[in-house]
């Protein structure tokens, strides 16, 4: 023990001197950060005095330099290249190596990098039937790469369409693998664009934090799901349909020999997946007895084999067959067949007016100027066959430059001119051979037709289309000719004329049937009106009534002798017929009777209106011993202003105004 302790001050005093013959350093590993200024020095370097020391052969290369005494980073440390530098010192005395050290420098990570995709837009297809919870896009297609190995990224899905994002989102916020949460509808739905954003950082204000962006489309594509759907038809669902059905009407005793006119169209199927648009095959599978009815099996047209003896009705289950036999569906078609007595067909309007663009073609379909956005349709009924006739047809007779195909107008030709154009419309009954025409008038302007519907004003003296004696178009460019002066004031002479007859002719009319009553009241027309007559209740009801004409008296029985008319007033235009002198419940007194008369009569609960022997006199409203019970609403005669008194006033013809 003693021995050491006389020792310890020789071993510290080798040290020393050891210490100060060779190169040493305070550190031998240390830590920087990345993007670390390489203008500090790392650590410093002793050595011992007549030695020189240098970087040997294992250092990495080119990232270090020694300056001085001292130890300096080269280059800039970054973790994605290098995490551990080795510094490899030898300390040299001449040529000889006295002494040699390592120094570790380890590079800390630092989030300097941000993330990116390997693409910037990707397009996927999805099936429609695709199920849900499916994985769309596998996370290895979509994940983003980020040079900063230790980093995590957090992904999000934002949508661009409108609602996609109730379609599709991410299996997990690291995760961005694309599955399906809803089933797709091609219809409504056919492509969905989506952003997917990804950050390396999971708070968006954490700093540093880098994000990258990429688009993503899914274009959703057609399978064979739905049958076919005759139109119109209503959606109940994404996937279902409920189509129309049709019904007509034809004739007994003939064969039609055009397709059948049905509500509320001609028979027409669509494929129900719009994306694989199948054309649709055609057939009649029941109800067709005798083989009455054939089917187009291209175009849907029904029409008639044979005639219909007598009245029946037909239910007709037609099918709609997709082209590759995937998928069909059925619909009833109603027809009935109806005596047909030679009615003859009529229009409902006297003038039709449509609208179409300058410079069409040929077959452009005329619009109607009351709703530019639907085609002008021209359409007669047939009091037999309201709405539902399929034997009348359709063509203008004097105007080339259209054409009716079924009840809609077409252009023939080239329309050149601007102008209203007119042409008559005829229409022919193939069974009863009834016929009714029609005008149309249609304008042509430079201007697309209006979907707000009215057309501008024109006058049949701004019509281009010019016509012959036979009712023809000209052989000319129709618009070409205007009407000069004096054929207007021919026009304007002619007219007059027959307006001046058609007056003396209404005078003479006038005064056959009203005369001896003008008469009459011409000596009393300025004379005042009694004021407590007018009861403005009845003056307040509603014009229009339907008087109906009281029938003639029998010669047996007086006629009462119409009291004089009093003048017309402002305040009273209603005239009240007077009554039938007769009773008309067989001779009961108190059955309906007269309330105008000459005479006072005694009788209980009688109302009447007298008036004097002489026609001039004045007339007094007299009510008579008016019992309780018609004074309560009871009795034979009824309430006042009601009742077969009442009517019967309202109904005889010919008297003057006289108001309760």
């Amino acid at each position: 023990m003693g021995t050491w302790v006389l020792l310890l001050p020789l071993l510290f005093a080798a040290v020393a001197q050891a210490q100060g013959t060779v190169c040493s350093v305070n550190k031998t590993s240390l830590t920087v950060k990345e993007n670390t200024n390489p203008g500090e020095p790392l650590l410093d370097i002793y050595v011992p005095e007549g030695q020189q020391v240098t970087l040997g052969p294992s250092s990495t290369l080119f990232a270090f330099r020694i300056q001085g005494n001292q130890l300096f980073l080269n280059v800039t440390p970054d973790y994605e290249a290098n995490t551990m530098l080795l510094a490899h010192l030898e300390c040299r005395s001449g040529d000889a190596v006295v002494t040699q050290l390592k120094v570790f420098v380890s590079v800390l990570d630092v989030n300097d990098n941000p993330p990116r995709f390997p693409y910037e837009t990707k397009v996927w297809e999805v099936p429609e039937d695709t199920r849900v919870n499916t994985t769309v896009i596998s996370e290895t297609e979509l994940e983003a790469q980020d040079q900063d190995k230790d980093d995590v990224l957090f992904y999000t899905l934002q949508e661009v369409t409108l609602g996609a994002s109730s379609f599709f989102s991410l299996v997990g916020v690291n995760r961005p693998a694309l599955r399906l949460d809803r089933s797709l509808d091609l219809e409504r739905w056919p492509n969905m664009t989506f952003r997917l954003l990804a950050r390396d950082t999971q708070e968006e204000t954490t700093e540093p934090s880098h994000t990258a962006t990429a688009t993503l489309v899914l274009e959703v594509q057609p399978v064979d799901l739905r049958p076919p759907w005759f139109l119109p038809c209503s959606y109940s669902d994404a996937f279902v349909c409920i189509h129309a059905q049709y019904r007509g009407a034809v004739p007994t005793g003939h064969r039609l020999p055009g397709p059948l006119i049905l509500h509320p169209g001609p028979v027409y199927a669509v494929d129900g997946d719009r994306g694989i648009d199948q054309p649709i095959k055609y057939s009649i599978i029941s109800g067709n007895e005798d083989s009455t009815f054939s089917i187009s099996a291209d175009s849907g047209n029904l029409t008639m084999t044979k005639s219909i003896p007598n009245a029946k009705t037909f239910l007709l289950v037609v099918k709609g067959e997709q082209a590759d036999n995937a998928r069909y569906s059925v619909t009833q078609v109603t027809v009935e067949a109806r005596n047909a007595n030679g009615s003859v067909p009529h229009f409902t309007q006297s003038l039709y007016r449509g609208t179409v663009g300058l410079g069409s073609g040929v077959g452009v379909v005329i619009k109607d100027a009351a709703d530019p956005s639907q085609p002008l349709r021209i359409r007669a009924q047939d009091p037999e066959f309201p709405d539902l006739n399929s034997a009348i047809t359709y063509q203008i007779t004097n105007n080339s430059n259209f054409r009716m195909e079924g009840e809609v107008v077409l252009t023939a030709a080239s329309l050149e001119h601007a102008g209203v154009f007119y042409a008559e419309v005829k229409a022919n009954n193939t069974v009863t051979s009834g016929t009714a025409a029609t005008v149309v008038e249609i304008q042509v302007s430079e201007q697309e037709p209006s979907p707000t519907g009215t057309s501008p004003p024109t006058s049949p003296g701004s019509s281009r289309s010019t016509w012959t004696p036979e009712g023809r178009p000209d052989g000319g460019q129709a618009g070409d000719r205007r009407f000069s002066e004096g054929e207007m004031a021919v026009l304007g002479g002619v007219l007059g004329a027959v307006l001046l007859l058609a007056l003396i002719a209404l005078t003479v009319l006038v005064y056959k049937h009203y005369g001896h009553r003008l008469i009459c009241s011409s000596g009393r027309v300025l004379e005042p009106q009694p004021q407590g007559f007018d009861n403005q209740a009845f003056l307040n009801d509603s014009d229009d009534a339907n008087w109906a004409p009281a029938p003639s008296p029998s010669p047996s029985h007086a006629q009462p002798e119409p009291p004089e008319p009093k003048p017309p007033s402002p305040e009273t235009p209603r005239r009240v017929p007077e009554a039938p002198a007769t009773a008309a419940d067989g001779g009961s007194p108190a059955a309906v009777r007269s309330i105008l008369t000459k005479e006072r009569r005694p009788e209980g609960g009688y109302k009447a209106v007298w008036f004097g022997e002489d026609i001039g006199a004045e007339a007094d409203v007299v009510v008579l011993n008016t019992p309780a019970s018609e004074a309560g609403g009871a009795g034979d005669s009824g309430s006042e202003g009601s009742g077969d008194e009442a009517a019967d006033a309202q109904d005889a013809p010919g008297t003057d105004s006289i108001h309760f």
